[in-house]
């Protein structure tokens, strides 16, 4: 799917876990009967599903980095459903709720398989594209955090950081496909950073240290990093089962 003619400025974001019985089940009807059935509603543009690793080493290697997790909301985690569009209120007639409650009763029994289920619905603030941009969407590969600051004073702190910061220095990295920061319409996190890459060996390759050889950027990034407190195992780093991807989108 082009860029050219995707404006996919909205995105409903779905965290989730599966239990091993049925999982297969549940993947072949998501893919096969659920998403087509997003897709067809007026204003959505397109949708990927992303399985997130394990034992991935978090961006500047986790010192100093993400330290504060929300507790009292759902975590899954394991899997990442996305759909885009190109306006929030797409996904707002009807709320992804009342849409679920409408589906007829098979789909709504695959639907309470999902474990810990969270959602966002969010519209970008920004987004620039890396050098592997080739003008075709979803990447093989994401890194999705999503967050809140700690505190009231410290919004323009994480505002500035994304602007003046982080999505310049991602810019310019290989293996980089885009990156955007986003703001919240509904759901607990108020913001997340979406980052999306070639491949999974271009992630750990390019973007966990790639601070370490600019100090001052680095610094800049621990003094605001430890004003964010994460949803429950942010931030994930996924790569993508549907659409299917080469080499799992790992490589």
């Amino acid at each position: 799917m082009s860029e050219a003619t995707v404006t996919d400025r909205a995105l409903w974001f779905t965290w989730y876990d599966l239990p091993e019985a049925g999982r297969n089940e549940h993947l072949a009807w998501l893919h096969d009967e659920y998403i087509p059935k997003v897709l067809a509603r007026p204003g959505v543009l397109l949708a990927a599903h992303y399985a997130s690793e394990s034992n991935i080493v978090p961006q500047g290697g986790g010192k100093g980095r993400v330290g504060q997790h929300v507790s009292g909301i759902p975590d899954g985690d394991r899997y990442i459903l996305i759909f885009g569009a190109d306006a929030a209120h797409v996904f707002a007639n009807p709320v992804p709720r009342a849409f679920h409650a409408a589906l007829p009763e098979r789909d709504r029994d695959m639907l309470t398989m999902r474990v810990g289920e969270r959602v966002n619905l969010m519209v970008e603030e920004a987004r620039v594209h890396g050098p592997a941009f080739n003008g075709r969407l979803p990447a093989p590969c994401i890194q999705l955090g999503s967050f809140c600051a700690d505190s009231y004073e410290n919004e323009d702190l994480i505002t500035e950081w994304f602007a003046q910061c982080r999505l310049p220095s991602v810019q310019s990295l290989a293996g980089c496909v885009r990156a955007r920061k986003l703001v919240s319409v509904s759901g607990w996190a108020k913001h997340a950073a979406l980052y999306e890459f070639d491949s999974l060996k271009s992630r750990n390759d390019h973007f966990v240290f790639f601070e370490r050889a600019q100090p001052e950027i680095e610094a800049w990034s621990v003094r605001t990093v430890k004003h964010l407190v994460h949803a429950p195992k942010s931030s994930n780093v996924a790569c993508r089962i549907w659409p299917p991807t080469p080499n799992g989108g790992k490589t």
